[in-house]
């Protein structure tokens, strides 16, 4: 049975899911519909959001391949996989998915960021408030069940990048965090800064 989150809600995934090996993380959003600013105005870009993990040591990032986007697709531990790039969100269920294979991740890190940045925001003038429907899900790897879901329902205007959540290691056991936190960061590179 699925857990709905609130912002800022932990649940645990490995005690409530004895045996949990694959978490496939979905996330996905819909694109507002954006009217033209007059008759002769050129019909505005699609907004592309990335998602993407980011793998840390003590919550630092020690490496650039421990960012795992559509240019890494998979990290050199083969414990963090992106599914491939969506370029508009269009459709229903996930736009985008990341496997974590939680047996195989290295004990160094304890933590998987989990974010999605909106490809050349600032050139485009686009931001979070032209996006709806945003939410994560974490999947049971083994049957395809819904452990839990975050749906994003706050205005991020003026935010063009997001941190949705993150899996994390805690006393022997894996959790997930609920974040929901709008950052200004105009790259996938940027907003990895962070965790310098």
């Amino acid at each position: 049975m699925s857990v709905k989150l609130q912002k800022g809600q932990k649940v645990s995934l490995s005690k409530e899911n004895a045996g949990l090996s694959t978490v496939v993380v979905g996330l996905g959003w819909d694109e507002v519909e954006q009217k033209r600013k007059g008759f002769f105005a050129s019909k505005p870009k699609p907004i592309d959001c990335d998602a993407f993990a980011i793998l840390l040591k003590n919550g630092k990032l020690t490496d650039n391949n421990d960012v795992v986007y559509f240019g890494n697709l998979t990290h050199y531990t083969q414990s963090v996989r992106h599914m491939g790039d969506n370029l508009t969100g269009a459709g229903e269920g996930d736009d985008e998915q990341i496997i974590i294979d939680l047996n195989s991740v290295p004990a160094e890190y304890d933590r998987i960021v989990l974010a999605v940045n909106i490809y050349q925001a600032r050139e485009r003038a686009q931001h979070f408030g032209m996006i709806q429907n945003a939410f994560i899900r974490l999947v049971d790897g083994r049957n395809n069940s819904e452990m839990c879901i975050y749906n994003l329902t706050e205005n991020y205007s003026n935010q063009t990048a997001m941190l949705f959540g993150e899996v994390y290691r805690h006393n022997g056991e894996w959790k997930f965090n609920a974040v929901g936190q709008g950052t200004t960061d105009n790259s996938i590179g940027e907003f990895a800064r962070r965790y310098l």
